[in-house]
């Protein structure tokens, strides 16, 4: 029996995997269930087997881009839904756990690749976000939020989830009139314009992506209030003034663990005394980990997804107060969900648009992200933090409060 068959064995108990190598020869494991879904695949080659089993992660994205590894259905998100959701992370598993040996090579690499310097920020930022517009008009909502979704109701639309993130957000930095608020990371624009719409508030975004700035600038002008809403090219390492709010959403996952302490100290001294602060990041359960080897080569090189003590570790010593701190843990998976569906919708267009294999690396990615929150080790982590003990109430109805208010 080939490597590949007794992995399969070991991991599909329930749902159902038919599998057909390149021989002829065809073997199924696990028995059907209707909480698990039932796939078959198929290898084109002789090779393609063994390619994955030497680097499981890697090795299967590689070979579905490239159609050494055919899925039913080009549906790669069932096949990695029925093998992580027979090793869920609480369960003990880790599906594509790298043995110790590699482990410790990626733990040498993953702490060089990390280190992100400004120009190397900037590379790396472009690498995926400035991608063709089109692509995100296709598979993201209206507003183009690109990070984790709210769901008061797993069965509200993406629209309606983003509009509860934005507004979740905005309770928890509790914006008066008046104040200056800096947006870290602004992608296109969506969130500072909300905080502005609502609230008032004069806001400065600011990202690496010349693609997102062009957008964001064009969004402002668009709503007549580019002298309220204000965007700029800019690292944040180089911003310079005072700030009432700052929010940050999705972008700490590229600052890199060697300058979480360099971030959160330029957050400290950006702040007002009564300065309040709403990191949004994606987050992994558990210990410090590392980035796995598709993400980091096709996706976000660069990029890693910090564990909550290693966040801890990059304020302690500030004089700034963690004043609460969320765990939002299946949001994201839905949020993806969404996207993977808009993006097969879309798949002849993005297959015109760059090619086939882009294509196949693109849904092989919100797969295994998508999976990741649901079966596995990641999750988002809201923090804010302050730099006064009496900046905020003292309980947290304000934050329901102001969040109904947003939302009616």
């Amino acid at each position: 029996m080939a490597l590949i068959d007794l992995f399969f064995a070991r991991r599909v108990l329930r749902g159902q995997l038919t599998v057909t190598h390149a021989n002829g020869i065809v073997r199924t494991f696990g028995s059907p269930d209707p909480d698990f879904p039932t796939v078959a695949i198929r290898f084109t080659d002789r090779g393609a087997a063994n390619f994955i089993v030497r680097n499981p992660g890697l090795g299967a994205a590689e070979a579905f881009m490239d159609g050494r590894l055919i899925v039913e259905g080009d549906d790669i998100k069932a096949l990695v839904d029925l093998l992580t959701g027979n090793d869920p992370w609480e369960q003990g598993g880790d599906l594509l756990a790298p043995g110790i040996a590699r482990r410790s090579v990626q733990a040498i690499t993953h702490r060089i690749g990390r280190i992100n310097m400004a120009r190397a920020s900037k590379r790396n930022v472009a690498h995926h976000y400035d991608l063709s517009d089109r692509l995100y008009d296709l598979f993201l909502d209206a507003d183009r939020q690109y990070s984790c979704a709210y769901f008061t109701d797993p069965a509200n639309s993406l629209e309606q989830a983003q509009a509860d993130k934005k507004a979740h957000i905005a309770a928890k930095l509790a914006i008066e009139p008046g104040m200056r608020v800096l947006d870290i990371g602004c992608g296109w624009g969506g969130m500072a314009l909300y905080l502005h719409a609502k609230t008032g508030a004069e806001v400065l975004g600011v990202t690496l992506s010349e693609e997102q700035l062009k957008v964001a600038r064009r969004r402002a002008a668009d709503a007549g209030v580019s002298d309220k809403v204000r965007f700029e090219l800019i690292d944040y390492r180089a911003v310079t003034g005072t700030f009432d709010r700052i929010v940050s959403v999705g972008m700490f996952e590229h600052v890199g663990p060697a300058h979480y302490k360099a971030f959160f100290r330029q957050c400290c001294n950006l702040l007002a005394d009564k300065g309040v602060m709403l990191l949004h990041t994606i987050g992994r359960m558990g210990t410090p980990g590392v980035t796995d080897d598709f993400t980091a080569k096709y996706i976000f090189p660069g990029g890693y997804n910090p564990a909550l003590s290693e966040i801890v570790r990059g304020y302690e010593g500030l004089r700034m107060f963690p004043t609460d701190i969320e765990v939002l843990r299946l949001h994201y998976s839905w949020t993806i969900d969404a996207w993977y569906a808009r993006t097969v919708a879309a798949r002849d267009e993005i297959v015109a648009m760059y090619d086939l294999r882009f294509y196949r690396m693109w849904i092989f990615y919100l797969a295994g992200a998508s999976a990741a929150f649901r079966n596995g080790s990641l999750c988002n982590y809201q923090l804010q933090f302050s730099r006064s003990r009496t900046a905020l109430p003292v309980t947290r109805d304000y934050m329901l409060e102001g969040e109904r208010g947003l939302r009616g």
